[in-house]
């Protein structure tokens, strides 16, 4: 990401001249405070919305270029208000994922079955690919959606708030498994969070993001250093949580 700067309907910049580099299998976590334009970033990054000043590159390719999207997994945060009374299995809400990648229209073949039964193994989810997605907790249903954006076989993983609504103890399998999934897969992980002391401890990389760059780094030196004061632009105390 480039010199990126963006604006809804001409007015007031959402972001500000943003220079930001993921590497190949990096987790990197994206914190910052609400309407600081993280939301904006991902669908930048994403190719959802179009860039007005700057440059993105995926994989080194410009992002207005790249015709196989499937190379990105996305977990947005709406998959945690998923709508109970759809009738759907853990298996058929696996294989959206791919019907999204081959188009409506497409009839899924038995290689997409199989990529759908690989994908729920890796997260651990397969004895339940017959039980209807509303009768799981929500941590095994964040699995679920994550098995979803794993059936395109992507490249980079993007996260959105994965674990609101989900209990301690399933936070701590959901970050065991992404370590789990980047080292076998090569993966490279984007998380977005408000919970700064839980990322830091999981992610390689930080990325702070209030309309401009605030910090970008490892999340060691961030937490040393006076950040929060520069992110959330008033005084703050950071007080450590176990979990």
């Amino acid at each position: 990401i480039k010199k990126v700067s963006f604006s809804y309907d001409k007015g007031e910049p959402t972001l500000k001249n943003i220079n930001l580099e993921v590497n190949e299998g990096e987790f990197m976590g994206l914190i910052g405070p609400n309407g600081g334009g993280k939301s904006t970033l991902l669908k930048l990054m994403l190719g959802i919305l179009p860039v007005q000043e700057g440059e993105i590159k995926l994989f080194g390719e410009d992002i207005s270029k790249v015709k196989n999207r499937s190379i990105i997994g996305y977990v947005s945060q709406n998959a945690a208000y998923f709508d109970h009374r759809f009738p759907a299995t853990v298996s058929e809400v696996v294989s959206m994922g791919r019907v999204a990648s081959k188009g409506l229209l497409s009839a899924l073949t038995k290689e997409d079955s199989e990529m759908a039964t690989q994908a729920l193994k890796d997260v651990d989810m397969l004895r339940y690919k017959d039980v209807p997605l509303h009768h799981l907790s929500g941590g095994q249903q964040q699995r679920v959606f994550i098995a979803r954006a794993l059936t395109s076989r992507p490249r980079l993983l993007v996260l959105d708030e994965p674990t609101i609504g989900i209990d301690i103890h399933a936070q701590e399998q959901f970050y065991t498994l992404l370590k789990t999934l980047r080292n076998q897969k090569n993966l490279t992980i984007i998380l977005v969070s408000h919970d700064i002391d839980v990322v830091a401890a999981e992610a390689t990389t930080f990325a702070c993001l209030n309309q401009t760059l605030i910090y970008h780094g490892i999340p060691q030196d961030f937490i040393k250093d006076d950040y929060l004061k520069k992110l959330y632009a008033h005084d703050m105390r950071h007080i450590l949580h176990g979990h």
